[in-house]
């Protein structure tokens, strides 16, 4: 089945087109959305997960989780539904929280949507449903960075130290 993408303009709203992952040639101006979670728990740790060696892109590098919303779905909704996916993990969107929108013109072009969720999660409840990721881990962001220094970490990942950081205040602001 075909995965249909909304089009957006670079005001990040929608045009009323949509398009095939893959096949649809955007024009200048267009984009589409992905997603990416920064799940955080009780230790301030990040959840990450390993590619499974048959991905076309970045195989057996490790990554926040996420991916592109379909058409018809909201951010969040799409956000939610990738970690369902790749992770079988039941996210809730009352436990979200918005960080930022990075926009990357790049092909294809998007706006890159990371969302934090304050969770803990057992290592051992992770189920990979999709065949898209085959291991998860807890690591600190220490170790986060310097994975992403020995490049053993999908280079489109855009969350450093200031991203976790900022990601830390607004868990306190809403938790506390």
């Amino acid at each position: 089945m075909a995965e249909l993408w909304d089009i957006y303009d670079i005001n990040k709203q929608k045009t009323g087109k949509t398009g095939e992952r893959g096949k649809y040639e955007f024009k200048s101006g267009e984009y589409h959305i992905v997603v990416t979670a920064l799940i955080i728990n009780s230790k301030k740790e990040i959840l990450i997960s390993k590619r499974a060696a048959t991905k076309k892109t970045h195989p057996l590098k490790w990554e926040c989780n996420g991916g592109s919303i379909l058409a018809g779905e909201t951010s969040l909704e799409g956000m939610i539904r990738e970690i369902k996916e790749e992770l079988g993990i039941e996210l809730l969107s009352k436990d979200a929280i918005f960080l930022k929108t990075i926009r990357r013109d790049k092909l294809p072009p998007d706006f890159k949507d990371i969302w934090i969720f304050y969770r803990d999660v057992n290592i051992e409840d992770i189920k990979f449903t999709d065949e898209e990721s085959v291991e998860a881990k807890w690591v600190t962001i220490e170790e986060f960075l310097q994975m992403k220094k020995d490049d053993k970490v999908v280079k489109t990942i855009e969350i450093g130290k200031e991203e976790y950081e900022e990601a830390l205040k607004l868990i306190n602001e809403k938790y506390n």
